[in-house]
């Protein structure tokens, strides 16, 4: 193999892994790379300026360039990947530069990239990979998360922060990243130069283990350290970990101090994260701690409007988007998850959509997410709602107004309950299946007509789930 061969082989490889890998991560991670000329005929030399790099790229990477490398050069037996010391002419301008920063894990948030400080504008490629979609004006505010969001608003502000750390918690799919990503975006539009990094606790705890064995510390602390607006998802993560707690610790001290921006998220309040030290609770507390709760079934119902707004050739009814709002209520990520299921499912099949189509689709969701609401509850409180008594719902009078409230009931006992039709039937008084069916249509067809069933509609429905 000649030198002359190596470098067209490695100048094919280099365009590969920018194509596949992505600009961002070629930029940190592979770019630098250089290829060693001192190779013999059977390997290939690649050099990276620092051992953190080395270490990544070995772990990340090794297989993937030797296939490349043999796919032209077939007499390659392997890729050895090394660190070369920067020559003496490009030591200053590395001085200057803040470290490179690890590429995230697939299941991890995103890493940003610092740039040098003398940089005009960051490049697009150099930009912290922010989730696009995650902005403050795409995220619906409700009673359940009107002061998280506010704080998360104030905190992206230009100028002196009001208030740092902001510590955002709630259960899983409640909004916490989003918000996140939102603070990253402002951020930045008010100051395009800033290095923003956000990342999940167990990409903290890993990229410091990671720099501990390349015993190069030095640098995860400049890069996290040196940091405008420092985002950390779920810090239950590093609950036990007691050095990588000692690391966070200081690193939370340093950005504070410095007056920085900080920004933790999760699962629980500081108070409640057994297994983090008290030292770190108490650095959470110095902030705003804000909590997002549960969202109701209003705000779910409005999260479906403006996911089904990005959905534009999607045709999906009001009953259908009940249906959801009412039987998934514990996440906002499974709720949003049901109506794309729902809305691929009927583009594969060329279906179309409607509720029992929703119900064959999300059957396993739909009774996993279920609270067991029983017909008994239904009457009593359609009952209750129309000032009628129980007995009315199942007795044979047909007059308006019981018969309304019992095909209301009927309507709800479908939409709730796993009964059968001839089940629901015998409930209310042992009338026939066809009846029921008759009752769930005439409601279906009410709700788009008459404002007052929707709104009675809503209320019993949004009473039963409580």
């Amino acid at each position: 193999m000649t030198e002359s061969e190596a470098h067209r082989a490695w100048t094919r490889v280099r365009s590969n892994l920018r194509e596949s890998a992505g600009a961002r991560l070629f930029e940190q991670w592979l770019k630098p790379m250089e290829l060693i000329e001192d190779g013999d005929a059977e390997s290939i030399r690649l050099g990276l300026p620092s051992a953190f790099m080395t270490n990544w790229v070995r772990n990340h990477y090794a297989d993937r360039l030797l296939l490349e490398f043999r796919a032209l050069l077939p007499q390659v037996r392997g890729v050895s990947i090394e660190t070369r010391l920067a020559a003496p002419a490009a030591i200053k301008l590395v001085a200057e530069t803040p470290a490179p920063v690890p590429a995230p894990a697939p299941a991890a948030a995103p890493v940003a990239a610092p740039v040098a400080a003398a940089a005009p504008t960051r490049p697009a490629a150099e930009r912290p990979p922010l989730d696009p979609r995650f902005t403050f004006d795409r995220f619906v505010v409700d009673a359940a998360n009107r002061v998280a969001f506010n704080a998360a608003r104030m905190l992206a502000e230009p100028g002196v922060p009001r208030f740092s750390p902001l510590f955002l918690h709630s259960g899983t799919g409640q909004g916490k990243t989003h918000l996140m990503h939102a603070i990253g975006h402002a951020f930045l539009a008010a100051h395009p130069d800033a290095i923003v990094l956000c990342m999940s606790a167990e990409r903290f705890m890993f990229d410091f283990v990671a720099a501990m064995r390349a015993r190069d510390t030095h640098s995860f602390k400049q890069r996290l350290r040196g940091a405008d607006l420092l985002l950390i998802d779920d810090l239950q993560f590093i609950a036990g970990k007691d050095a990588t707690q000692e690391e966070f610790f200081h690193t939370v001290n340093e950005i504070m101090s410095a007056g920085k921006r900080l920004v933790i998220s999760a699962d629980r309040c500081p108070q409640a994260l057994d297994g983090v030290e008290a030292r770190i609770v108490s650095r959470m507390s110095v902030g705003l701690v804000a909590d997002i709760k549960a969202p109701d079934l209003t705000l779910r119902r409005t999260i479906l409007d403006r996911k089904l707004a990005d959905l534009p050739e999607a045709k999906v009814p009001n009953d259908v988007l009940d249906l959801l709002a009412a039987r998934i209520h514990a996440n906002i990520r499974e709720l949003e998850g049901a109506l794309n299921r729902v809305v691929a499912y009927a583009q594969l099949t060329g279906d179309s959509i409607d509720l029992d189509f929703a119900v064959a689709t999300l059957g396993e969701v739909l009774r996993g997410a279920q609270r067991r609401v029983t017909i008994d509850e239904i009457q009593k409180l359609v009952s209750q709602h129309f000032e009628l008594k129980p007995l009315d719902l199942v007795s044979a009078r047909r007059s308006r107004a019981v018969a309304r409230p019992r095909q209301i009931a009927m309507y709800l006992a479908k939409r709730l309950t796993t009964r059968s039709l001839p089940e629901i039937g015998r409930k209310f008084g042992g009338r026939d299946h066809s009846t029921v069916i008759h009752a769930v249509r005439k409601i279906e067809e009410l709700r788009d007509q008459d404002r007052d069933i929707d709104a009675a509609v809503r209320t019993l429905m949004r009473e039963l789930e409580a």
